[in-house]
């Protein structure tokens, strides 16, 4: 039950941020403040994806521990990111929030849960 409610709050997420990183004005100007305007497209695309396979996961148990996995990286740059940006904490926590539960996920699948 965890599993679906972990992988349930990162699918949507991911999918809602991801349409948001390809058509929000307001993403357009944050990629420009990370610096790298260049990737906002193609993290779009792949929080889009990410967030199918973790919600695909639920069914096929390797597709969702190989997307949670991404994700999980992808996130973690996104930290590594606003860190040298010298964002705030508070600034980074929901990239840190969403690498730590997507590592999670990950765990929870190869452990067969």
């Amino acid at each position: 039950m965890v599993l679906q409610i972990a992988s349930w709050i990162s699918g949507l997420g991911f999918l809602v941020y991801g349409y948001q990183c390809l058509r929000s004005p307001f993403m357009y100007a944050e990629f420009e403040r990370f610096q790298v305007p260049h990737y906002r497209t193609l993290t779009g695309v792949l929080e889009i994806l990410g967030g199918l396979g973790v919600l695909l996961g639920l069914i096929f148990p390797w597709i969702g521990m190989l997307a949670s996995l991404g994700l999980c990286i992808l996130m973690f740059l996104g930290v590594v990111t606003r860190i040298k940006i010298k964002d705030s904490p508070i600034q980074c926590l929901s990239a840190a929030f969403f690498c730590l539960i997507n590592g999670w996920i990950a765990v929870l699948h190869l452990h067969g849960s």
